[in-house]
Order: structure tokens, then sequence, then C-alpha cells
């Protein structure tokens, strides 16, 4: 019988890549940037297994290519870019890496949402540019974190994790998600309707998965109802907001700054206004990048084609409906 053969579309840390290669035969693309799509679909009729990333589209056609795909694993929590649908439908189950992030995540949203309140790359820059002369009273002041109120939109395990470090700040709560009140209150805080949240809110952390619903769900009239001092975090994807009304609220004062550590398009493009902006922090979508964490992912992930291969259900499946179908 022939043996397995997978494509991983990049390298993994840790030594996660060489234990998935004593289960199948493993081809590793090299290359720091992802292969292009017509690259992995090229590849697709010779493959029982694709160990993919969120950089990576995963649709139909490239799923047909595959007539002898096992299974399809992505090294990420969310899984916007595979056709999930389409991968139900052929059978194909699909694994990801929930739950092993949210720590981490939650950790740099805090501290995306610290540095831009309390205004640390500038003052990075204020060194660096040779202006800091003397202390002054109103040099770099920003805005206080302890005593304020944190709009959570959706909750989920990462949004919780947020909520459970806001405490310790004695901030107020505020949560717009698909939980019971009761769930919410557990965290400490209160059930409100969008709106409410983004006009009450001092602070807002984005923490939804992005679906036809929350695409461009933060938009012009949405930033008009925040608060003129209010900073907007988003650790979720880039495309929960809408990048040109997020310009022009930032530009015009509508809101005071921005954290953003996913954008849309991304990569970000190097002329894009937003980088233009004093009160727009943005990093390269690395809030789950602890050693730690990323390691983890990939073991994960790996878990999940083993299993695959095997016939077996994947450890983490994002469409387990697919096993319904043969039960």
């Amino acid at each position: 019988m022939s043996r397995d053969k997978v494509f991983a579309t990049r390298q993994m840390p840790g030594a996660t890549l060489e234990r998935l290669a004593q289960h199948c035969e493993l081809e590793i693309w090299g290359d720091f940037l992802p292969p292009d799509y017509e690259i992995i679909y090229d590849k697709m009729p010779d493959l029982t297994g694709l160990l993919c990333l969120l950089t990576d589209r995963i649709d139909p056609p490239l799923m047909d290519a595959g007539a002898n795909l096992k299974v399809i694993s992505n090294m990420a929590v969310g899984f916007d870019n595979i056709d999930v649908a389409a991968a139900s439908q052929r059978g194909i189950p699909v694994g990801n890496t929930p739950g092993v992030l949210n720590e981490t995540t939650a950790d740099f949203a805090f501290a995306l949402l610290m540095a831009v309140a309390r205004r640390i790359p500038e003052g990075r820059q204020y060194v660096q540019d040779g202006k800091w002369r003397t202390w002054h009273p109103t040099v770099l002041a920003g805005q206080d974190v302890f005593g304020a109120t944190l709009g959570i939109v959706g909750s989920g395990r990462i949004g919780a994790a947020v909520a459970r470090r806001a405490k310790g700040f004695n901030m107020r709560l505020l949560v717009n998600s698909l939980e019971t009140e009761e769930e919410i209150r557990q965290l400490g805080g209160e059930k409100v309707s969008l709106d409410d949240l983004l006009a009450q809110s001092d602070f807002v952390s984005m923490h939804v998965p992005l679906t036809d619903e929350t695409h461009h769900m933060i938009s012009e009239r949405e930033l008009a109802l925040m608060k003129s001092t209010a900073i907007l975090i988003n650790t979720a994807r880039g495309s929960v907001l809408d990048p040109k009304a997020l310009f022009a609220a930032l530009r015009d004062g509508q809101i005071l700054a921005a954290g953003l550590d996913v954008t849309d398009p991304e990569p970000i493009a190097l002329d894009d206004p937003l980088l233009t902006l004093d009160n727009c922090l943005i990093v390269p979508h690395i809030a789950s990048a602890s050693v730690a964490t990323r390691t983890k992912m990939a073991e994960m992930a790996v878990d999940n084609v083993i299993a695959g291969l095997r016939g077996e259900r994947l450890p983490t499946c994002a469409n387990p409906e697919v096993y319904e179908r043969s039960e």
C-alpha cells in the first residue's frame, strides 16, 4: 500500500514536523512567504493530508483537486481561510487549534491596550528623535486603565480571558456576545447591546470570529457612537473593522486611538493611510506569538493530521458534523 503524502505549507516550531514525517511522506514548503494557490493546487492530486496556515486559501476547487484527501489541518484557532462547509460536503475533516492560545492572546490584547493607552510606542519614538529635553506635565499624557470601562465585543474563551485580566484593573466590564446574562455575570460583566457598549466604553476590544455577519461590523455608524476619548483594540480578524472608516475616525478625532494586531488586508500595504497616524499602533498578527503557544499549536495541528491519516476522529475538529455522516 502506498504511503500517505502530506504537504505542509510552512516550516513550524520545534520538532513537530519531524514527528509527522514518521507517519507519512512529508513535503515542507521552505520559503518564508506562503506558497501561491496554484502551487498547492498542483500538489493536491497526490496528497492525502494538507497542513496549512490561515494565509492559505482552501476552497472547493482545491479540495476537488485532492480526490484522495483525508484531512485538512489548520495551524490556527480560526478557519475563515477554509471553506469548511465544502469540506464537510466532501467528507473531509478539518482540524484547528483552539484553546491553547486563549491566555497568550488575551495577554497580548491587554498589552496592546496598555501600550496604546499610555502611548508607549510614541514615547520610544520621542526619545529616539531627541525630543526628551526635560520632564514636562503635558508630554505624552495618556489614558488611565484602572477603573475605566472595557467593552468586549464577542466574548468566547479569549474574550473571557481578557475579562479576567480587567478585574485586576478594577474595570467596569460590558459584554456584547451570545453568552447568557448569567455567564457574563460570572465574568463580572454586564450584558448590553453593541450600540450601548460602544457608547459607554473607554476601551473596546474585538473578540469575534470573521463571518458574513461580523465582516466590517465596526464601520462609520458604529465608530460615531464611540467616545472621542475611546480606544479600539483588535486582535480578532482585520476584516471585522472597516479600515477606511477607522482611518477617518482616527484622523478626525472621532475616537482617540487604536491598536491593531490584524488588518484588512493583511499584511497591510506600506502606503496604507493608517500607517501615517501616530494614534494607530499596528503590529504583525503576533497575539499568539509566544514560543510555548506557537509550538503547542503546531503539535495540535500535527496531531490532527496523524489522526486524519489513520481514519480516526480529529482531536480538535472544526466540522464534527463530518463524522455524523458516517455514523
